[in-house]
């Protein structure tokens, strides 16, 4: 995982990536909103990104995935939304998040046409086509009302307002997320990730990712999602202020 800057949400800082690093870096991965920090890209990011991608070299794969998830009346915003952004790379789109086709493994890329060239070529010799029905499904949700789409985000936007309503009031002060639906959330004083996911599974029967299972930088952190109803939500909000670790 690359350095991260912790001020501007989880977010990566170019300059703390030693010399020798970007010497040998060809490909540069992003992810935003993320998972599993639920950090959003602003553009002064994205085009910072450009010129450091035109100053090494370095061909840039924006994973967008959850790129329709955004809360508080603001939108994600797209890597190639930026001037220059074709000219170093590409965007992956997926129709899991979206559209609630996970599992069925549609996704698409767009962007500098000589890097979709070799995708292309790299797609015919390692990957079958897709079942055309999945295919008709795809092209029917893209090009179909999007209706479905705004009232997904505004129930992961519902959900979360519930929970970190019950999460402030049993002490646990964390920030709610601005786009997919995860929320990364600081563990208590004295545990690990993996410790304090240990006691929410064992003593709350709430389950949680520990942080450490992304990466090093990932310590000090659980993952919640949004999947759930927010009834279920609130309860495991509950459940874990039973616990008396927050002095809520």
């Amino acid at each position: 995982m690359m350095p991260l800057l912790e001020a501007s949400g989880y977010l990566p800082d170019y300059e703390r990536i030693d010399a020798a690093c970007l010497e040998r870096a060809k490909l540069m991965f992003l992810n935003y909103p993320n998972n599993p920090t639920s950090a959003v890209a602003a553009r002064p990011f994205y085009e910072e990104t450009i010129r450091f991608a035109e100053r090494n070299g370095i061909i840039v794969a924006s994973d967008f995935a959850y790129g329709a998830i955004g809360f508080d009346g603001r939108r994600p915003i797209s890597f190639l939304e930026l001037p220059g952004a074709k000219e170093v790379g590409v965007e992956f789109y997926t129709m899991s998040k979206t559209y609630n086709m996970a599992g069925w493994r549609v996704a698409f890329a767009v962007g500098n046409a000589e890097i979709i060239r070799l995708i292309n070529l790299m797609q015919d010799h390692m990957y079958a086509s897709l079942f055309g029905a999945v295919q008709a499904a795809a092209a029917a949700a893209l090009t179909g009302p999007q209706d479905c789409v705004r009232e997904l985000c505004a129930t992961y936007e519902s959900r979360r307002n519930a929970l970190y309503a019950e999460l402030h009031r049993i002490g646990w002060n964390a920030q709610p997320p601005a786009g997919s639906f995860f929320c990364w959330l600081p563990v208590p004083a004295g545990f690990t990730s993996g410790s304090f996911a240990d006691l929410l599974l064992e003593q709350a029967n709430v389950v949680t990712a520990p942080g450490i299972g992304f990466g090093s930088h990932g310590e000090g952190y659980v993952r919640l999602g949004l999947l759930a109803p927010e009834e279920r939500l609130i309860e495991a909000a509950e459940r874990i202020g039973a616990l008396g670790l927050f002095g809520g």
